[in-house]
């Protein structure tokens, strides 16, 4: 098996790391003192499971990597639209994109059986730009439930969790997603192929469309929002909101707000990537999280005025960011 990860930050990294240990042929594409560092020492993953290097290939242009059997996504979705020129010389005529991000895909619609079946949503896929990129029968939907950051060029702190849920947009349980799973799994990793991946998707986004942008807003903690009485009531509605859109789609998450709750209090003084990026004056990744709930809830009937409200302001304060950059 040979494997690109396009996007070889803190996920795409550890990803690597791991099939490479399996013995995949293993490609990073990455860039800047993290590439350096890697071609020098290889990928030291730093984790309470245990420390191990690994020594992938490691380049800046994929033109140099050729053709893939799967290639991992480890880009930020507003990246997706642009990222064509990148993905097309890892493609053959069976590559996969195993896309690891986080809230409502560009895919969601596709192969989904329904009403909404091959609807395009506007704020994932502006003008259809990131199917274009990104086209959909390659697609592989992943979910992450592990958290990684780049503590040095080529050095990824391994925090907690080691789940990547994937799955085939129309629920088949295809030969792509068994051989890259068994990879995965090979490698030290819990890669689960779910017949139901936006299950999965709402769980998780029950949290980021909350936690990710109060805490930009507010520049606080997750165990910061939840000790406060008032963001934890607007949390609360927040999540409350996102269940009924998300049955509005015919998905029932099927998870309680409580538990939610107690998962994010578990994490503790954690920073989201969302405050994280407005730190680093990076844009933030709003739209998948909730520009796009917020779309869905407009072509279900569905009424969210605590998100229409949040996404208004974070909006603004993202807008003024890139502005300033």
């Amino acid at each position: 098996m040979k494997v690109a990860v396009l996007g070889a930050g803190a996920i795409g990294a550890y990803v690597g790391a791991a099939l490479h240990r399996a013995g995949v042929e293993v490609h990073l594409i990455a860039r800047g003192a993290h590439l350096a560092a890697i071609r020098e020492s290889g990928v030291r993953v730093l984790s309470p499971r245990g420390d191990f290097t690994a020594h992938p290939n490691a380049t800046a242009d994929p033109r140099e990597v050729g053709p893939v059997d799967h290639v991992f996504l480890g880009l930020k979705a507003n990246a997706y639209a642009a990222a064509g020129p990148m993905v097309g010389p890892l493609l053959h005529e069976s590559t996969s994109i195993i896309a690891a991000q986080n809230g409502i895909p560009w895919w969601y619609f596709h192969g989904l059986d329904g009403p909404y079946r091959g609807h395009r949503i506007e704020s994932v896929d502006p003008g259809g730009a990131v199917t274009a990129a990104l086209p959909l029968e390659r697609a592989v939907g992943c979910v992450v439930y592990a958290a990684t950051e780049i503590e040095a060029p080529g050095v990824i702190r391994h925090l907690e969790g080691t789940r990547f849920s994937i799955g085939e947009p129309d629920g088949r349980l295809s030969a792509r997603c068994g051989a890259f799973s068994e990879a995965a799994v090979a490698g030290g990793l819990k890669c689960p192929v779910e017949h139901d991946l936006r299950r999965d998707i709402w769980i998780k986004l029950m949290g980021n469309i909350a936690f990710n942008p109060i805490s930009a807003l507010a520049r606080a903690t997750m165990a910061g929002i939840c000790r406060h009485d008032g963001a934890r009531e607007l949390v609360v509605a927040m999540m409350r909101e996102t269940l009924q859109v998300a049955r509005s789609v015919g998905c029932d998450p099927g998870v309680s707000i409580e538990r939610r709750l107690r998962g994010a209090e578990r994490a503790g003084e954690h920073r989201t990537s969302t405050l994280q990026d407005l730190e680093k004056g990076k844009p933030m990744e709003l739209d998948v999280l909730l520009a796009a709930v917020v779309e869905l809830a407009d072509l279900t009937g569905t009424n969210v005025p605590t998100l229409r409200a949040i996404h208004a302001v974070s909006d603004l304060l993202n807008e003024n960011l890139v502005r300033a950059s």
